[in-house]
């Protein structure tokens, strides 16, 4: 009985996961007399600058090659206010750290750059965020296209209640590969690039939630990496493995950045050290300081910034 409520629990999540990635759950965005968005809406921060918005960005990001562009961004759920002001340019490749205190709008902002927060109610957001040369919250925006190329990895593993092979098959299926030569290849170079095919090409048919914790975050990211993503956003990818999964997750994190532009969101200020190239301390809602790494932790530049660090606060 335990079990059948495991399945029957699993596969509503499953439908409201896939929902948010795919974009088959897409919110009607409309806008009130003085341009700010009402209930559930998304929406720049002036809608008859959306053309302009796209040209700009399309220069910023031949002139510095910058993919996530936010220019005085702000997001509300409700009368809470949990991004504040939020202006960053995160170029292309390597990986940016976000950092901060719980609560201080680091999940809210990385959430925000694929539309996760979509579905979440009463929410509305202020100012730009551009990624990859357009405005990822203008009316035309292509939900399915921008979160194909924007893959998601989560808190906890989230895999589907199917088959190793299936739940990396699932995001080409839905877009239409159906050829099976083809979608072995998928599987296979997903899971390699996860580092998981070794430990699991002989039991592909085996249900993945038989998997350890730390495999099925693996399989999570190389779910993620099925639809051919420009980059990968982790929320906390390894909040809740052990120390050996951390390990195995934080080298695959390295080995990811060479292909892919990568945001991670994280608690661990020693893991953000060890793998990331660029770092974002957020406070209470706002962006204190984005700087090179190695400067963020050695030489910061405001004091709260160093306060957080040295475990003065947070």
């Amino acid at each position: 009985m335990l079990q059948k409520l495991y399945n029957t629990n699993t596969a509503v999540l499953f439908r409201h996961w896939f929902g948010q990635i795919f974009g088959n759950n897409i919110v009607t965005i409309n806008e009130n007399s003085n341009g700010i968005g009402n209930s559930n809406d998304i929406r720049s921060d002036n809608s008859n600058e959306n053309k302009s918005d796209i040209r700009y960005s399309v220069n910023l990001k031949a002139a510095c090659q910058t993919v996530i562009y936010a220019k005085n961004f702000s997001l509300w759920y409700g009368n809470k206010l949990a991004v504040n002001n939020v202006s960053i340019s995160i170029e292309s490749g390597g990986v940016t750290a976000i950092i901060g205190p719980s609560g201080c709008g680091k999940s809210s902002f990385l959430r925000s750059i694929n539309r996760m927060n979509d579905l979440i109610p009463n929410t509305r957001i202020d100012g730009r965020l551009i990624v990859d040369g357009q405005n990822v919250y203008d009316k035309q925006i292509d939900l399915v296209s921008l979160r194909r190329r924007i893959g998601m990895v989560f808190q906890r593993p989230n895999p589907f209640p199917k088959s190793i092979f299936d739940n990396v098959a699932y995001g080409p299926r839905l877009h239409g590969t159906r050829d099976r030569s083809q979608l072995n290849e998928i599987v296979e170079t997903c899971l390699r690039s996860a580092a998981l095919w070794d430990e699991v090409k002989d039991s592909l048919m085996r249900s993945a939630i038989a998997l350890s914790g730390g495999q099925q975050q693996r399989l999570c990211i190389a779910r993620a990496l099925a639809t051919q993503p420009d980059m990968l956003l982790m929320d906390e990818p390894c909040s809740a493995l052990d120390p050996i999964a951390t390990g195995k997750i934080e080298e695959l994190i390295v080995a990811l950045k060479e292909k892919y532009t990568i945001v991670i969101v994280t608690h661990n200020m020693q893991q953000a050290a060890r793998i990331s190239d660029r770092t974002a301390f957020f406070c209470l809602g706002e962006l204190i300081e984005f700087d090179e790494t190695n400067k963020i932790f050695t030489t910061p530049s405001n004091p709260q910034t160093e306060a957080y660090i040295t475990g003065r606060f947070g």
